[in-house]
């Protein structure tokens, strides 16, 4: 039926609004679009009120991550209409693969707390390389925000030590924060192409330099990586 089937690139049928998620269609139905549901359009995500730090580094992020998966394996495979048509060149697929070497290694040495067991990088690798980029993107749309408007930002009640910067920051991090149980912690690393919270969160951070710069970090100290993955 779908052999034959004219494609509706208008068609909302994946994603319910209530969804709190957001995705890129590619591979699901070749519509080639960002989708970003109301569900996810509250807080810590997003809220109209909100700082725009908050923002930038809540729903920010999370539109920056999905369109850095039109730069990955997948999306590499695709057009701008969403056909299947390869177009990268042999020297970008090259270099892209010793670059995504860095962020598998990085995150196959995470190990799970209390589990004792390795995050698989293999596994999580298109989705840790958007968390890369994502994070990348949105904080510097943040600074060229910052730059027009120098007097916006206000900073919150009770967090004042913080700058906007690092709010910016620890909104990156309450974004993926989770509990969980143990088994279902075990069930995340052994099928999910995401990986955990933390890792999403210390991954990222420890390889950009603005996080150091914002914190006051040297490269090896705390969270601070002296090799730092970079893929774009």
């Amino acid at each position: 039926q779908l052999l034959r089937k004219h494609v509706d690139r208008k068609a909302w049928d994946y994603l319910p609004p209530t969804t709190v998620n957001a995705c890129e269609y590619i591979i699901i139905s070749f519509l080639l679009c960002l989708a970003i549901p109301a569900g996810i359009l509250q807080m810590p995500f997003y809220d109209k009120d909100a700082p725009k730090y908050q923002n930038y580094g809540g729903i920010g992020v999370v539109i920056a991550h999905e369109i850095a998966h039109g730069f990955d394996d997948i999306g590499r495979q695709f057009d701008k209409d969403g056909n299947r048509i390869p177009w990268w060149t042999d020297e970008t697929i090259e270099t892209f693969i010793e670059r995504k070497a860095c962020i598998v290694d990085q995150y196959n040495n995470f190990t799970v707390p209390n589990l004792n067991i390795n995050a698989n990088g293999d596994q999580t690798q298109n989705e840790d390389i958007a968390d890369n980029i994502g994070l990348r993107v949105a904080f510097y749309a943040y600074q060229e925000f910052i730059q027009a408007n120098p007097n916006a930002e206000k900073r919150l009640q009770d967090l004042s030590e913080y700058s906007p910067t690092q709010m910016f920051f620890i909104n990156y991090a309450h974004i993926r924060c989770a509990k969980m149980t143990d088994g279902y912690a075990r069930a995340r690393v052994e099928s999910d192409e995401h990986s955990l919270g933390q890792f999403r969160v210390n991954g990222p951070t420890s390889n950009f330099v603005e996080y150091d710069r914002a914190f006051d970090c040297k490269p090896g100290q705390g969270n601070s990586r002296m090799k730092k993955c970079t893929v774009w």
